[in-house]
């Protein structure tokens, strides 16, 4: 029996977590389960202990092995638990030779030495009509929420001849769309010779690659986007109108203490911006609600940045204290009302999300299949909209569409003949 991985957490873990499953099988590891664990959350660290709980139930005999940025930061806890054989950390989990159980049951070396992010090429992801590329890993800031750095070290970049041989595999394999991904990826390049910005990577990859149909960017900092960027997003179509922000709150005293680099003004003008240069743009972002401190006043200050700013692709979290984070130590709003300040925000991207559905009726779509199942295909416009297709058509495959209706936060089309 080949290993089983289990991942939590971000895009960046699950690209992560097709390395260690082929990794593994390099390695010969068998009967075994590699659980890649998520510390954003006190809740996501829950999650993973209670899957590997559960893992031990069910597979008695089973080795558990745990990695990811909760047995990075924890690696004691997770250690202790009687049900897990090793313990790895996000460094050693990408060395196949460390996979192997010998005894030793954890191996956790410190994240801040580690000095380059290493180029993992992969000719593919399983079950996935898109393809992550991993550009950069870690964080030189420090979100007083956030406890992130101290899983993944400071940030560092993979050079861009690496990314371009990548995508170059990726596309030969039959990817059409590549997103590129990492934990502040809008700080790629600063540990480069040169420093070059992430403007600079996404138009080299474009210009090398010209086989390469649809690149699509994630999370964002508004702070951090650079000129090169900006041309890109207003000239190239390849390059999807589709941008994830990372936001986390619309008042400044809110922004200010939890140590973001941009101002409300900022969001506000770069959403306009993006606008400007790509009317057809969707934008998204990422919310924390009921950070510590923040009142009503403050809240319907982030509240209304959501319409101010058309978002229609929300992530939202209610707060979670991270032990050892500055924010833990602040005036905490009650959990009751960080979770009901969450719903609020998300009914109100679900509003912003129809208006953009709505607007794309009648409009044309080229939707990238991902699956298809009793005569119909789903996948993403590029905008990044769910859509419904008729008819059936193989993973990967960019379908030109007519929108035919907008419901249920999805869009529904038929092929263009």
């Amino acid at each position: 029996m080949t290993a089983e991985v289990v991942t939590f957490g971000c895009r960046l873990n699950a690209l992560e977590s097709e390395v260690l499953r082929r990794n593994a099988v390099t390695a010969g590891l068998a009967d075994a389960v590699i659980v890649n664990t998520c510390a954003v959350t006190g809740e996501a660290e829950r999650q993973a202990r209670q899957a590997i709980r559960r893992l031990r139930r069910e597979r008695p005999t089973t080795k558990i092995i745990v990695t990811g940025c909760a047995a990075q930061i924890h690696p004691d806890q997770f250690a202790g638990m009687a049900e897990v054989d090793l313990v790895l950390g996000n460094s050693e989990k990408m060395d196949a030779a460390r996979l192997l159980p010998d005894g030793e049951r954890v191996r956790v070396a410190g994240i801040m030495d580690v000095r380059e992010t290493a180029a993992h090429l992969i000719d593919g992801i399983e079950g996935r009509a898109r393809a992550f590329v991993q550009v950069q890993n870690g964080c030189d800031h420090r979100c007083t929420f956030c406890i992130i750095p101290y899983g993944r070290g400071n940030s560092r970049s993979v050079p861009m001849g690496a990314v371009v041989d990548q995508v170059r595999t990726l596309v030969a394999s039959g990817y059409a769309e590549v997103v590129l991904t990492g934990v502040d990826v809008t700080s790629y390049g600063a540990d480069l010779p040169g420093q070059p910005k992430l403007g600079a990577l996404a138009r080299r990859l474009l210009a090398a690659v010209p086989e390469l149909k649809r690149l699509r960017l994630t999370s964002l900092d508004v702070a951090e986007m650079d000129d090169d960027l900006w041309t890109l997003i207003a000239g190239e179509p390849r390059l999807m109108p589709h941008l994830h922000l990372s936001l986390q709150a619309g008042d400044d005293l809110i922004l200010k203490r939890m140590k973001r680099r941009h101002s409300r003004a900022d969001a506000i003008a770069a959403c306009a911006r993006a606008r400007a240069l790509r009317p057809n743009i969707a934008l998204g972002a990422d919310f924390i609600a009921g950070f510590p401190t923040e009142d009503d006043a403050a809240f319907e200050n982030t509240l209304a940045l959501v319409e101010e700013c058309g978002l229609a692709f929300l992530h939202v979290f209610p707060y979670s204290a991270r032990h050892g984070t500055p924010a833990a130590r602040m005036p905490q709003v009650p959990s009751a009302l960080r979770k009901e300040r969450a719903e609020r925000l998300r009914r109100a991207g679900a509003v912003m999300l129809d208006a953009h559905l709505q607007n794309r009726i009648g409009g044309e779509a080229h939707v990238l299949a991902e699956r298809s199942d009793a005569g119909v295909t789903r996948g993403h416009a590029e905008d990044y909209a769910s859509v419904e297709l008729t008819g059936t058509f193989a993973p990967g495959t960019i379908v030109p569409a007519h929108v035919l209706a907008a419901t249920g936060g999805k869009l529904t089309a038929r092929p263009l003949a």
